[in-house]
């Protein structure tokens, strides 16, 4: 006859037959098996270990213990402000020394060529088996710049100091000291609003308007590089032209290519009559002031009226330039 088992005798009975299975035994068995899975999983990192530490070994030996790929030479574009002394330099890299092409920090080199003021942007390679490969864009100067309370007097010198377009000012480079030499030099007042410090943009209003006027000048006359030596702003109203005969010409903030062209003609004239332009006012359309100095004597020692002074000394007006200048 089939005995008949309550609810409670099943649970009581599940609870002996649990208890029973938890042993020691069963434990030592379970704490192997995880062993065993641990072993395992180290042997597998040890290979990947190994043979990760055998791959950087081949990398290692096949590379930057390769003497094939020793640093041989650095191939740099033609530029005005550093030559392949100069990276070396500035990038730290010892030239005596057997520097292997990949031990060379590419991207430090780009950053720290960058970082000099008189280069806009540099690119940094390595073309295999030695070369550095290096394309820098330097900066292309405008102007030297001038400001006696800031102690920046001795300019068209290395160091000196020298701003582009942009009005970004940087030291002239020792390659670029002869080329810049016929720049014109812009002089600033000193200003505590509008400092001025190398390998900063300048953003006084005065290097704008001077700008200006520079601009105008090399569209009116190509040349005018050749005969600006130096510009200032005078008056808020006018700036102050000095050639590289000694001739001071002022001029407006504005209609500047008509004030080049009148003054070319006046220089123009002053040197077919002999003489040198001392000071002349292109402001004015008509009846432009102007005096002049050494002026070689006419033809027969003729000589000159009462009515043709305009002060005292060798300085006079000359009509035959006023003539000249008011032609329209």
């Amino acid at each position: 006859m089939k005995r008949k088992t309550t609810k409670h005798h099943r649970k009581s009975h599940q609870s002996v037959l649990r208890a029973r299975v938890i042993t020691k035994r069963t434990v030592w068995f379970g704490f192997l098996k995880f062993t065993g899975r641990l072993i395992k999983l180290a042997c597998v990192l040890g290979l990947l270990a190994g043979a990760g530490w055998g791959a950087w070994r081949g990398i290692d030996h096949a590379f930057f213990k390769n003497p094939d790929f020793r640093l041989r030479v650095i191939n740099l574009n033609p530029n005005p402000v550093i030559d392949e002394f100069g990276v070396a330099s500035v990038a730290g890299i010892d030239l005596t020394a057997s520097l292997n092409l990949f031990e060379i920090d590419v991207k430090e080199v780009e950053r720290k060529l960058s970082a000099l003021p008189e280069i806009t942007e540099a690119h940094v390679e390595r073309h295999p088996p030695g070369t550095l490969f290096i394309r820098v864009i330097p900066r292309t100067p405008a102007a030297w710049i001038s400001c006696k309370e800031a102690g920046l007097t001795d300019v068209r010198r290395v160091g000196a100091m020298l701003v582009d377009r942009k009005g970004v000012t940087y030291p002239c480079p020792e390659l670029l000291a002869d080329s810049s030499a016929t720049l014109p030099v812009i002089e600033l007042p000193s200003s505590a609003e509008h400092p001025i410090k190398l390998g900063e943009k300048i953003t006084h209003p005065e290097l704008e308007n001077c700008f200006n006027l520079l601009d105008a000048a090399k569209e009116e006359d190509p040349e005018c590089l050749r005969w600006i030596d130096s510009i200032r702003q005078v008056t808020p109203w006018s700036l102050l032209v000095k050639t590289r005969q000694g001739t001071s010409a002022t001029f407006g903030l504005g209609d500047h290519a008509r004030q080049i062209g009148s003054l070319r003609v006046a220089l123009d004239h002053a040197g077919e009559k002999g003489y040198t332009v001392d000071t002349i006012n292109l402001i004015p359309k008509y009846n432009v002031p102007i005096t002049v100095r050494d002026e070689a004597p006419p033809p027969k020692a003729k000589p000159v009226s009462e009515s043709e002074l305009s002060g005292g000394g060798n300085t006079r007006r000359s009509r035959d330039l006023d003539k000249i200048l008011n032609r329209n």
